[in-house]
């Protein structure tokens, strides 16, 4: 690798935010993958006919297709580790495709190329998944491949007006690992939660690194900053009956803060999502100013509908895809597929300025303080040694 050659595997691409948000920081993609068809279709008419882009299982990619790189990254399925979902974890038909990572992985150590960095991406779920065994299962694999490890969660609420937690994993490439019975010492921080840190401090068997890092930014947007100015005989408004019927699927509590909006001086946004409660269908209303968190729209109750009320009316629609670009940081990404299509795509995405403040904030650092030099200088030289566990 050349010194300067900050280059990455994508693994699990989708439609391309984490490309983005890498690119935005000095990373460039030499290889994208992703199995489904509809989310390479939007990627191509974002990033043009690309020929790094690999569609395919990945339990039936090879590591001797995958070129060198510094970067390896995996937002692998989250279907089996969400709380929406049936909880099948790591075993899971969807989320057991983190394994088809790890055995890429494996290849490229046993070619002698394995990246100097890993980073995961995943619902929050996949803390306490199986009683934490999911993850610490997956940080164990690789622990085991050569990586010490960290992890984090992030809210996109931090860089966009949407309610987004995901955790993060990154995984250092380690070259000797000086095994010490400690346990990690840091403080709890907003990026390392009461749950998290006593995940850490719990699995001392876990080779961990912890490295501190900076504030995180506040969002000064708000739902209102995001959304399309349509006009309302414009076709996405919905007729007056089906909004009632909205209204009418809100429970006392939902439908008195509806009310206070149609009355209200001003304008005034939220967003609606339709949940199954005690069997019957219900319309539960955010009235914060940060929209829910972005879902693939399965079964109908994933699409996140907009309530615009005030001056004694009121008017609903779903949210457009742009306005779902926006609230994931791509307010540039270029858009030609169905509705539908789109919020699939933006439901199972990350957070392009996430993406873009862990790789300036975290990925360039190590980078250059431990990978670069021994790039540019081109020896075998170890960098820095690894311990048990560092502190913050």
């Amino acid at each position: 690798m050349n010194a300067q050659d900050k280059t990455v595997a994508e693994f699990f691409a989708g439609i391309g935010l984490m490309r983005i948000g890498l690119e935005n920081a000095g990373w460039r993609i030499t290889l994208a993958n992703d199995i489904d068809h509809d989310k390479w279709q939007m990627y191509k008419d974002h990033f043009g006919e690309t020929g790094e882009f690999i569609i395919e299982d990945i339990h039936k990619l090879k590591s001797s297709q995958i070129p060198t790189v510094s970067l390896a990254t995996a937002s692998f399925p989250c279907n089996d580790l969400s709380l929406a979902g049936a909880r099948h974890g790591l075993a899971g038909a969807q989320s057991s495709a983190f394994w088809g990572f790890i055995d890429i992985l494996k290849g490229m150590k046993r070619e002698r190329r394995l990246p100097p960095l890993v980073l995961l991406e995943n619902v929050t779920g996949f803390l306490n998944s199986h009683d934490g065994r999911d993850l610490e299962d997956a940080l164990l694999a690789l622990n085991d491949i050569g990586y010490a490890v960290d992890a984090f969660i992030i809210d996109a609420a931090r860089f966009v007006p949407q309610s987004r937690q995901r955790l993060f994993v990154v995984g250092i490439r380690t070259r000797t690992i000086s095994v010490l019975n400690e346990t990690p010492i840091f403080y709890e921080t907003e990026v390392r939660p009461p749950a998290l840190a006593s995940f850490i401090l719990m699995h001392p068997d876990i080779t961990w690194s912890i490295r501190q890092l900076p504030p995180l930014p506040e969002c000064t947007k708000r739902l209102a900053d995001i959304l399309e100015d349509l006009p309302l005989n414009h076709q996405m408004w919905w007729s007056r009956q089906r909004c009632d019927y909205m209204l009418n699927q809100m429970s006392p509590k939902h439908r008195a803060q509806a009310e206070v909006m149609i009355h209200s001086n001003t304008v005034r946004y939220g967003t609606v999502f339709r949940r199954v409660r005690n069997g019957k269908s219900m319309a539960e209303l955010r009235t914060d100013g940060i929209a829910g968190c972005l879902r693939t729209p399965r079964g109908g109750s994933g699409r996140q509908i907009l309530l615009a009320a005030g001056k004694g009316r009121f008017a609903v629609r779903l949210l457009t895809a742009r306005e779902c670009a926006r609230l994931m940081g791509a307010d540039g990404y270029k858009l030609k597929v169905p509705l539908n299509q789109a919020l699939f795509g933006f439901g199972d995405a990350v957070c392009v300025p996430a993406i873009e403040w862990i790789a300036k904030n975290y990925l360039n650092r190590v980078w250059h303080d431990e990978f670069e030099p021994v790039a540019a200088a081109a020896t075998t030289s170890p960098a820095t040694n690894y311990r048990k566990s560092t502190h913050s």
